[in-house]
């Protein structure tokens, strides 16, 4: 069964930054996509950024250029870089995954088959 745990959340202003870290346990012979996923208040859920087994590395265009995912070496820590945070940037994040049939792979949307409890971003103006 895998677990996924984030932690990092909280509240800062503007322009602040926060570094979103996600544990993960359980993961079998595979190979796993990861992302990040936001639901803002009111909103659906969408994917923030994503990363394949193999490494490769996509940001959504309302997150590029002020976000990084990164993976530790062992692929059991997800990261989430979050710079130049805008109010709009406020949700709760999840951490998610699903095993995929090539390292180079991900869902398309947000069609993950893990998912963490979520950690919870504000950002004031």
């Amino acid at each position: 069964q895998v677990r996924l745990m984030e932690s990092g959340g909280g509240s800062v202003q503007a322009g602040g930054s926060l570094n979103l870290s996600c544990v993960a346990s359980g993961f079998t012979s595979g190979w796993y996509c990861m992302a990040w996923v936001r639901q803002g208040p009111g909103s659906e859920r969408e994917r923030v950024a994503k990363i394949t087994e193999h490494g490769s590395t996509v940001v959504e265009d309302p997150f590029r250029d002020r976000f990084t995912i990164s993976r530790s070496n062992d692929k059991n820590t997800l990261f989430l870089q979050m710079n130049s945070l805008k109010p709009e940037d406020t949700g709760l994040y999840y951490c998610a995954a699903r095993m995929m049939s090539s390292r180079y792979a991900c869902p398309s949307g947000v069609d993950f088959q893990d998912w963490g409890q979520g950690t919870q971003v504000t950002v004031s103006s």
